[in-house]
């Protein structure tokens, strides 16, 4: 009988310590800490493991603030010192845009770094994802992002790119080196695969691990004549292919010491940059060798008909896209005898988080057979 009760006190004891366990780990769940893309200093805005984000500002005088963010307001409170606090619905990992509306008006929160994107300089935030090591920034050695100017005389006027070179590009002065000319999407520019993107970051990690060769990465405005949102039918491609192969493209290869020929070149981008590389490697067979396209359409045989066959076609979606779209056309371009890759990030949808891993599937698959 004592055996017993000592048995049943046991049970319950281990019972009690799983129960505080439980919670303890769920309390940590929802916990929130600072954004790592905070301004310096900064505790908010905040963000938890289940991707909730807690937004705060002090607006003594506003009648109603909002957190914006992921296409939904939610409201926020105000206490007694005229401090308003608020958070959202669980987001998907990684980066997303967001503003605060405060009584009508949608305006950055002072409180995370800017980022271009929905045409304007605004705020982001980036939610913790199970993959996030790719893109960390880790002890490893680390490339340049260099912003350079280039002459452009079909617009008349000198035009930015930024320029990634891989680790050890300045040591070795006699190394050449293939190029990935790599474009953003619609309302974003040539920083964001900079900085939302983290492109450089995710080429150090692959580099540091052996999981890619070393290669250029060349991002450029691609908005060369301007079209409102929705109006993708009016958009002439004609422009910016003649900035990007005319102009660009022979001012890095004057410039930068790469391998100037079609066999290491290759153009990817994401949206409305998928759409323009899908129209200039359809347009222009001779300059790139490898495609790829993030959450922007595909390719089909009968496009490709009577062309060189590139060496790759990448083609990539977020799972809450349309990935059996994607599948499809990849399985019809391996029929074609194509060499052509697919790729689905799970649990994301048309954001960076999608496009971040997809760079980071791409890469290794790039200028296998250098030339």
């Amino acid at each position: 009988m004592k055996n017993s009760k000592t048995i049943f006190f046991l049970a319950l004891t281990f019972l009690f310590q799983l129960g505080v366990a439980q919670e303890q780990q769920g309390s940590k769940e929802d916990q929130f800490e600072p954004s790592p893309v905070n301004q310096p200093g900064r505790e908010y805005p905040m963000v938890n493991a289940k991707g909730q984000v807690r937004a705060q500002i002090i607006a003594p005088e506003a009648k109603k603030v909002q957190l914006d963010i992921g296409g939904v307001k939610y409201d926020m409170v105000k206490d007694d010192k005229g401090v308003w606090t608020g958070e959202s619905a669980p987001q998907d990992e990684g980066f997303h845009y967001y503003q605060l509306n405060i009584d009508g008006a949608s305006v950055p929160d002072p409180g995370s770094l800017f980022f271009f994107g929905a045409n304007r300089w605004g705020s982001g935030i980036d939610v913790p994802a199970r993959d996030q090591e790719i893109y960390e920034l880790k002890n490893v050695p680390h490339g340049a992002v260099e912003k350079i100017l280039f002459p452009s005389e079909s617009t008349n006027t000198s035009r930015t790119a930024y320029v990634y070179t891989p680790p050890g590009y300045h040591k070795n002065p006699k190394k050449r080196y293939p190029v990935l000319y790599l474009q953003h999407g619609y309302g974003e520019n040539e920083t964001s695969w900079p900085n939302q993107g983290k492109a450089n970051l995710i080429m150090d990690n692959l580099l540091s691990d052996g999981k890619a060769e070393p290669f250029i990465i060349v991002m450029t405005y691609g908005m060369t004549n301007e079209i409102e949102f929705g109006g993708l039918r009016d958009f002439d491609i004609k422009p910016f292919q003649t900035v990007l192969v005319d102009e660009l493209i022979p001012y890095i290869d004057d410039n930068f010491r790469t391998k100037a020929n079609k066999e290491n070149r290759a153009m990817a981008g994401l949206s409305m940059g998928a759409f323009e590389t899908k129209l200039i490697t359809l347009n222009k067979p001779e300059v790139f060798s490898s495609y790829a396209l993030f959450s922007g359409g595909t390719y089909n045989p009968e496009e490709l008909k009577g062309r060189t066959k590139p060496d790759l076609i990448f083609i990539s979606t977020g799972s809450k896209e349309r990935p059996d779209a994607v599948k499809t056309a990849v399985s019809e371009l391996k029929k074609a005898s194509f060499n052509a890759v697919s790729y689905v990030s799970e649990g994301t949808a048309h954001e960076f988080q999608t496009w971040r891993r997809s760079l980071y599937q791409l890469a290794p698959l790039l200028f296998k057979t250098q030339k």
